[in-house]
């Protein structure tokens, strides 16, 4: 990722004008702010604003107590309560505001994540920059045999050169028809708004993005997984060391709870229970589909 000079003055500029609040901050978060962290060839993620910290989850879980029992647990016993029970509004009253700078593509399965607020760079209004997500080799995979949305293993050799050379000519060359159409020199020039739909899903686009915590998460457990398509999961996992900074008992409940736990059927806990008193249990006499079983056995033994 390169950022242009105006960027990296712009970042410079707001990283130096502390101003003095009375409001609660989060050390690590503090140290985020305005920063771009670079994610795949042109991409980004920089926080622009957040509120509220570890202490405000707490605080408005022990609203609902009542007078006196502001001490029933502490802050982190009680986050891993509220957590392990899936209790959300108290993981609400934290917000991020985040600056996303990603491929078209990306951008249009991160937007199926409808619990946040977005506004995104206008294509009518504005030249979008000749820049495109091209993979990098160890990144281009033939459709996987198992799976329809996932990939197999890596391509090679000739085909992995002349998929790149496609990529980047068909980009390059969807660009070079984006500019001519919307010039004015000698013509009139397209609009914008109908230009644009001749640039490819891997230009870049921009946007701000803000949510509370609690979908935060639910986005991270989905895309930091190892099975979320890898061009967005970089996102999230750098995402993920923002909030590790930001809210660490949180986030340590959410790797245990979430990203490490798992979830099981009345019927998967019925074969467990059946397995601790010796009992052999198989797909055949699980009552579990195939699929199931092969899932449940992937929780079981790891």
């Amino acid at each position: 990722m390169t950022l242009t000079p105006e960027q990296q003055s712009e970042i410079d500029a707001q990283r130096a004008s502390g101003t003095t609040t009375l409001r609660a901050t989060a050390p690590g978060m503090e140290q985020h702010l305005y920063t771009a962290i670079p994610v795949l060839d042109h991409g980004f993620i920089r926080v622009i604003d957040y509120m509220g910290d570890d202490a405000a989850i707490t605080q408005a879980a022990r609203v609902s107590y009542g007078k006196g029992t502001k001490a029933v647990s502490n802050d982190e016993g009680l986050i891993r309560y509220l957590m392990r029970h899936w209790h959300s509004t108290p993981f609400e009253m934290c917000e991020i505001k985040l600056h996303v700078k990603l491929p078209v593509f990306v951008a249009r399965q991160w937007i199926r994540h409808r619990t946040a607020n977005v506004n995104e760079y206008s294509a009518r209004y504005s030249i979008l920059d000749r820049e495109f997500y091209i993979p990098a080799p160890e990144h281009l995979a033939a459709q996987s045999v198992v799976n329809n949305q996932g990939r197999g293993e890596a391509l090679s050799g000739e085909e992995a050169d002349r998929v790149l050379r496609y990529l980047r000519d068909d980009a390059m060359r969807a660009y070079d028809h984006y500019e001519e159409m919307i010039s004015d020199v000698g013509q009139q020039g397209l609009a914008r708004e109908l230009a644009r739909m001749n640039l490819p899903a891997n230009i870049y686009t921009q946007w701000y993005w803000k949510v509370d915590l609690h979908n935060l998460l639910h986005f991270l457990r989905l895309r930091a997984d190892a099975h979320a398509q890898y061009e967005i999961r970089v996102y999230a996992e750098a995402l993920c060391e923002v909030v590790r900074d930001w809210v660490p008992f949180a986030y340590k409940a959410f790797e245990d709870y979430r990203m490490g736990g798992a979830t099981l059927s009345s019927g998967a806990l019925e074969c467990v229970r059946r397995m601790l008193k010796g009992e052999e249990v198989t797909q055949e006499n699980s009552g579990m589909s195939k699929g199931e079983w092969r899932e449940f056995m992937g929780v079981i033994e790891g």
